[in-house]
């Protein structure tokens, strides 16, 4: 392992320094990747079911506002699609320089657009139609920042090394949410008028920093190999949906659960929080960034001990708890205690989420072949989000406006958690083994 990995890039030093520069850039441009998308989910929970949809009662625009947010999950696999058949053909580098200047762009424009108030029907068309420019630019961003770095380390660290590239969610959550918290200490007026808008227009000097960044990485030695070797598919994302429907289904499944479990905890939470139990919103964002920050060490050694003890074990315990967490986190939400409230978030996130998210990105991709790599883990990745993460805020607040209490979230989130359960089950083990 070790001279084929020397002979794929130098000396000891020279490929321990690539290495890292390949690794840290990864995870700093997917954080301003994903402080970009996750900034609109916490604008959804506190701001624009007032600014955009002004004319439905609170529950309604709430759904709504959460609507627009599943926007931006629905054109993930869209952008998943796109970006991946130009990743697994010209190169996974190329990519990730496009894909941030997307998401960027998009952003930058949701904080300069006129509310309802002030151009009417206009304003949540807009906001609805920046927030599929977001979705486009996160759907081709991930599969990219991930394969630049699992392509590229030993065979038996891909888990650890992926896993860092995830650490781009909880940094851009501890980003968006952590400049939320300071923009909620406006008065309410001032807020409304323009301290919402400050963190999407901050976008700007993020993405400056990224795109600088990502112009520095060379590609990576395994699609290099795939080029040497004139094995480029001519169009892979038709061939994963066609050739390999098993595995594409297994990477859907392997999706479903984790993000939905971290909706709920995080997107839906802060809506249920401070409008349901009329908690103020320094309590849910405190916990947020509570769990943001150790998620920092637990994706990271999630990931290093899916190494050791393979992937399906990381997913079988998250899977585990997600079904015995899920009514529990609502009891403990109705405490109304701050710290009660904290330490749900915290372990809501670490555990239903992070346990899997660890090694969830190089689990994904090593299901497929170097050649359709890039548009099978994007693919996989992105419809699961779609169908889950960005239907979740929405079924959560539907489920509660028609049952009037949390335990049928809690049942859907337990159902969600079974059809993860299965995927894993069904799914290869990976974990050590060669990339193909």
């Amino acid at each position: 392992m070790n001279s084929h990995f020397e002979e794929r890039h130098g000396s000891s030093d020279r490929r321990g320094v690539a290495l890292w520069q390949v690794v840290t850039s990864s995870v700093l441009g997917s954080t301003v990747e994903w402080y970009d998308f996750l900034v609109y989910g916490t604008a959804s929970a506190l701001v624009f079911n007032k600014l955009f949809f002004p004319n439905y009662s609170p529950a309604i625009g709430t759904i709504a506002a959460f609507g627009s947010y599943a926007a931006g999950f629905v054109a993930r696999p869209l952008g998943g699609a796109v970006f991946g058949h130009f990743g697994d053909r010209i190169g996974r580098k190329a990519m990730l320089s496009v894909t941030i200047l997307i998401m960027g762009f998009g952003t930058f424009l949701i904080g300069c657009l006129p509310t309802y108030g002030q151009i009417g029907f206009a304003a949540p068309l807009l906001l609805v139609a920046l927030r599929i420019l977001q979705g486009i630019g996160i759907g081709g961003e991930w599969g990219g920042a991930v394969l630049m770095v699992i392509e590229s380390v030993p065979d038996e660290r891909r888990g650890y090394y992926g896993s860092l590239v995830q650490l781009g969610y909880p940094l851009g959550v501890i980003l968006s949410t952590g400049v939320f918290a300071l923009s909620t200490r406006l008065p309410e007026a001032e807020f409304l008028t323009w301290g919402w808008r400050v963190p999407f227009l901050l976008s700007a000097i993020l993405v400056g920093i990224g795109l600088f960044i990502r112009l520095r990485l060379a590609e990576t030695p395994v699609f290099r190999q795939v080029q040497e070797g004139h094995e480029i598919a001519k169009t892979p994302a038709w061939d994963i949906l066609t050739k390999h429907t098993r595995t594409f289904v297994v990477a859907v499944g392997l999706k479903v659960s984790e993000i939905a479990f971290v909706s709920v905890a995080t997107i839906f939470s802060i809506s249920y929080v401070t409008g349901q139990l009329a908690m103020p919103r320094s309590a849910v964002l405190n916990g947020l960034l509570l769990a943001s920050v150790l998620e920092l060490f637990t994706i990271p050694a999630f990931g290093w001990l899916s190494d050791i003890y393979g992937r399906k074990p990381m997913f079988i315990a998250g899977c585990l708890f997600s079904v015995l967490f899920a009514f529990p986190m609502f009891w403990l939400f109705q405490t109304r205690s701050p710290l009660a409230i904290a330490i749900t978030l915290a372990a809501a996130v670490s555990f239903g989420q992070g346990i899997m998210f660890g090694p969830e990105a190089t689990w994904v991709a090593e299901l497929f072949d170097a050649r359709l790599r890039y548009s099978g883990a994007s693919l996989g990745f992105q419809i699961g989000a779609a169908l889950s993460g960005g239907l979740t805020p929405i079924i959560a607040s539907a489920l509660l406006l028609w049952t009037g209490a949390t335990w049928s979230i809690s049942l859907y989130l337990i159902v969600i958690a079974l059809a993860t359960l299965a995927a894993t089950l069904s799914a290869p083990e990976t974990a050590r083994q060669p990339l193909a």
